[in-house]
């Protein structure tokens, strides 16, 4: 029995290990969103600079598996292309190892009165978890609950490893006879390391169990060398199965990518070693030599480095064997073109909530271009009727709604994530734009339905309506012109131009409401025909209503003032005398109702 509690605590330890990782991995990943953003818009086509980003990433996040499901994402929406993905992933291999050399920290040791006493596990660990969750029970603001969360999940990442070392003492003889098996049977060492990695599901948690048995039994280069192997084949293979879930081709690709480059990266290690034996590199003595932490530490992170070197200008060889392996399916069509789209909203990027956020917004940008489309298809057949058209705008309207209820879900699981009031203000915006663009779409798919129901009524306006509602149009394709720029450019400046221009499409409405009015009463308008026109105007009408209120939400964002108080706004703004207000008015009535006039 004193055999079972052993072992469970050695499991209790590595339990507190790996949610250590985690937490530690996510405060980091919360505080550096911003710099991530950073570095992948300074990524190019060159390998190099893809590797430096992988390292630089993983190095952060303490994660290779998280950077290359993070990678695939950022490939599916749009963000990183197939070819820039190949370094990154590379580097990401090579990031990892960073983990183990903090481990190593288990081997220092010095007495009480030396200051590298301070760095020793036993004594590093309790200290980190006091000063995280002091941070965490007196921080007030995300960022410094960040700081909280990585410095008491290093804490528990130490006491983890702290009870497997504990564990592993115990169990002396056993893992000793178990680790003699590994050196007498390299194939059973790489099965197992690969084995335990997939159910582990980390290979930093992996190599940081070893690093605990070289601290307490010892373990030698020949009897973990290929366990170290199988660990590295073993990360990719579960992060493969991770990452192909609901991917795309070229997501895919990226996925095999790191399978390819590993085994290639086996093959030349276990190449190296056979040489360097054989020629007396590597001694007798080294090959049955003892390591400690470090040693163990040292052994992984050459046997990540050297093949990413090695092997980092065979990256084109990589991407011809992926695309070979997975080639692309065939000709795209609308179902494509709408898949390709809402790959963008990648639960992969969800944990890192700074990319997510801004592949939204992507996204929105997209169904911005879609909306404005379906209204020129609806203008058209207002003034070149075409039957064929009504399936296009259809089909159009269908994609702009699946993208809009996709988009909202994913905001909404996006929440949990997020931990800043800077990208909170991001989602309350995006939130409420997905709904305006959408509902853009809706009311220009009622103006041509009003136009399909006067046309079977065989009814028909004058000539005079058609062309002052011709200025009317010319109007809202300059107001959705500016919605549509201000929310790209995120301009403040911009966005208060929609309001004056608002105003003057309300005037405009109402003047032509008015003129057909009385079209109907002298008899050169029916009736019936004035029904489906006014429908025209009210949707027009709308269509401009919902653009102001896109350009307040843009507004609110840098005034405090105007967030939830967005009617007083409006309502100020009219009867406050506002100089850059009365100008803009003023210029847009004098434009428009000189074409009326015309």
């Amino acid at each position: 029995m004193e055999v079972f509690y052993r072992i469970v605590a050695l499991l209790g330890g590595l339990a507190m290990f790996l949610y250590g990782m985690r937490v530690m991995g996510d405060g980091l990943k919360a505080c550096s969103g911003t710099a991530m953003r950073t570095a992948l818009g300074k990524v190019t086509n060159k390998p190099f600079m893809g590797f430096l980003l992988g390292v630089f990433v993983t190095c952060l996040i303490q994660s290779s598996t998280a950077t290359i499901v993070l990678t695939v994402g950022l490939v599916g929406a749009g963000l990183l292309t197939f070819k820039q993905s190949i370094g990154i992933v590379l580097g990401a291999n090579v990031g990892t190892a960073i983990t183990a050399q903090i481990i190593r920290l288990m081997d220092i040791s010095s007495d009480a009165s030396g200051i590298i006493y301070f760095f020793k596990a036993d004594n590093l660990a309790p200290m980190a978890l006091i000063i995280g969750m002091v941070i965490i029970m007196t921080a007030k603001k995300n960022a410094k609950l960040n700081a909280g969360n990585i410095c008491a999940g290093f804490g528990i990442l130490f006491m983890g490893l702290i009870f497997m070392s504990q564990a592993v003492s115990s169990l002396g003889d056993g893992l000793s006879n178990l680790l003699m098996a590994f050196e007498d049977n390299y194939a059973l060492g790489f099965l197992a390391g690969v084995g335990v990695t997939g159910v582990v599901q980390s290979s930093s948690a992996v190599v940081g169990i070893i690093q605990t048995f070289a601290s307490s039994v010892g373990v030698s280069v020949k009897g973990i060398f290929a366990v170290i192997i199988g660990v590295n084949i073993g990360d990719c293979l579960t992060t493969y199965i991770i990452s192909r879930i609901g991917a795309t081709p070229v997501q895919i690709r990226t996925a095999v990518v790191h399978v390819i480059y590993n085994i290639f990266a086996a093959v030349l290690v276990i190449l190296g070693i056979i040489v360097f034996k054989s020629t007396g590199i590597i001694s007798d003595e080294l090959w049955v030599k003892t390591l400690n932490s470090g040693g163990v530490a040292n052994m992984h992170g050459i046997f990540r480095l050297v093949p990413a070197v090695l092997l980092l200008p065979c990256a084109g060889i990589f991407e011809k064997l992926a695309i070979k392996i997975v080639p692309d399916k065939g000709e795209p069509n609308e179902h494509h073109r709408l898949t390709e789209m809402l790959a963008g909203l990648d639960d992969r990027l969800m944990k890192t909530p700074a990319l997510a956020l801004e592949q939204v917004d992507n996204i929105i940008n997209t169904m911005a271009k879609l909306s404005r489309e379906i209204f020129e298809e609806a203008v058209k057949q207002v003034y070149e009727y075409n039957d064929h058209r009504n399936q296009k705008i259809d089909k159009k309207e269908t994609i702009l709604d699946e993208v809009a209820d996709r988009a909202n879900h994913y905001l909404v699981s996006i929440s949990p994530y997020i931990s800043t009031e800077k990208l909170h203000e991001l989602q309350n915006l995006q939130v409420k734009s997905v709904i305006c663009f959408e509902r853009i779409g809706d009311l220009a798919v009622n103006i041509n339905t009003a136009v399909n129901t006067l046309r079977a009524s065989d009814s028909t306006i004058s000539a005079d309506a058609y062309a002052e509602l011709e200025v009317a149009i010319d109007a809202i394709y300059e107001i959705l012109d500016l919605t549509i720029k201000a929310y790209e450019e995120d301009s403040v400046e911009i966005a208060k131009r929609i309001e004056p221009l608002e105003e003057v499409i309300d005037d405009i409405i109402e003047t032509l409401g008015n003129r057909h009015i009385a079209r109907m009463i002298e008899g050169s308008c029916n009736a019936l025909a004035g029904i489906h026109y006014q429908s025209i105007l009210q949707n027009l009408e709308h269509i401009s209503d919902k653009c102001s209120d896109l350009a307040i939400y843009i507004i609110e964002k840098t005034e405090e003032a105007v967030a939830g108080m967005e009617h007083k706004y409006i309502y100020d703004l009219h009867r406050a005398n506002d100089e850059f207000f009365e100008t803009a008015y003023r210029q847009g009535y004098e434009k428009y109702f000189n074409k009326l006039e015309k």
